[in-house]
């Protein structure tokens, strides 16, 4: 009896140990903030009327007082210092299945803005995505040429100094402001106002310091025109060489983008703070980067990491 008693007092034990909650670390964190010294860049300036589409694109909240310019702010600053938009990232651990796995996030092209303005990108990323969400109104006069229909503008294209002429078809359907209606309901001499999608060009580039290679160059014409193309060839790599891409048809659409090995990283918002969870235990470099801070070039700090245990950091951008 005693032998069994004893048996059963440690298949209790066994079964307590099983039921209770077993902690396990999965590496630590790293948190800190992002902060700029000085008095921040001003932003840069585009007049509207130099570019296509101007009566759409002052839309753009990110505009002078007088709506004549579209201002770029490259480097947005808080009150406290803090620094919208840097890149931190831990260097060191080469991830292929994060890599090969990576799905990357999708850029909107939305009144004539990029967004976001700063991502991150792997080597050879096999998907890279943009949409066209913008559309306008344009008055045309309608001419006739045989069987064709021509809409042309009554405004001139300011990039081009042309007045945009459109051909379509009887049997096509034109979308005009009061809803759609049929190209052999138009007639030569009216004036209609018609909606369509406002042109863009996504041009995307590996820059390496002052030198730059196209990865690729498509229209997206209407609204919800979209791309979908892997990065390469000319992709951008580790701490060789960073992703730009801008609109041909205006300048001061831009998105930059950090290429990363692993997925402890961090796009630092408004307040400048950032928190990057389960980074496994050990000594790394920390980088920070701003793709118009510091020529371009990342800050970097020496960090270690434990096991459930936090590491903070303080990078300052001048």
């Amino acid at each position: 009896m005693k032998k069994l008693g004893v048996l059963m007092a440690v298949a209790v034990i066994a079964v307590a140990f099983l039921a209770a909650p077993v902690t396990t670390w999965a590496g630590g964190t790293v948190e800190g903030k992002v902060s700029f010294s000085g008095k921040p860049p001003a932003p840069k300036e585009f007049l509207f009327e130099k570019f296509p589409n101007p009566k759409f694109c002052v839309k753009n909240p990110n505009k002078d007082g007088k709506g004549e310019k579209r201002l770029l702010h490259e480097v947005q600053v808080g009150k406290d210092g803090s620094l919208k938009n840097a890149i931190v990232a831990i260097e060191g651990i080469n991830d292929e299945k994060f890599v090969a796995d990576f799905k990357g996030q999708d850029i909107e092209a939305e009144l004539c803005e990029f967004k976001p303005y700063t991502t991150v990108v792997v080597e050879n990323q096999k998907s890279f995505r943009v949409v066209n969400t913008d559309e306008e109104t344009v008055q045309v006069e309608v001419k006739k040429e045989g069987d064709q229909i021509i809409l042309k503008d009554l405004e001139m294209d300011p990039k081009d100094k042309k007045f945009k002429e459109r051909k379509v078809n009887a049997s096509d359907t034109i979308h005009t402001e009061t809803g759609p209606v049929r190209g052999a309901d138009l007639k030569p001499g009216d004036k209609v106002v018609i909606v369509r999608g406002v042109l863009h060009n996504p041009h995307s580039f590996k820059v390496k310091g002052p030198s730059s290679a196209t990865i690729f160059n498509i229209a997206l014409p209407e609204k919800g025109s979209k791309l979908d193309k892997p990065l390469k060839p000319n992709s951008p790599k580790v701490g060789e060489s960073v992703f730009k891409m801008q609109c041909d048809q205006h300048e001061f659409m831009q998105v930059w983008a950090l290429p990363v090995s692993n997925p402890y990283y961090a796009v630092v918002g408004e307040d400048g703070k950032f928190e990057i969870k389960d980074v496994p235990a050990g000594k790394y470099k920390l980088i920070a980067w701003h793709p118009a801070l510091n020529k371009g070039k990342p800050i970097e700090q020496e960090i270690e990491v434990k096991d459930g245990a936090s590491a903070s950091a303080k990078i300052e951008f001048k």
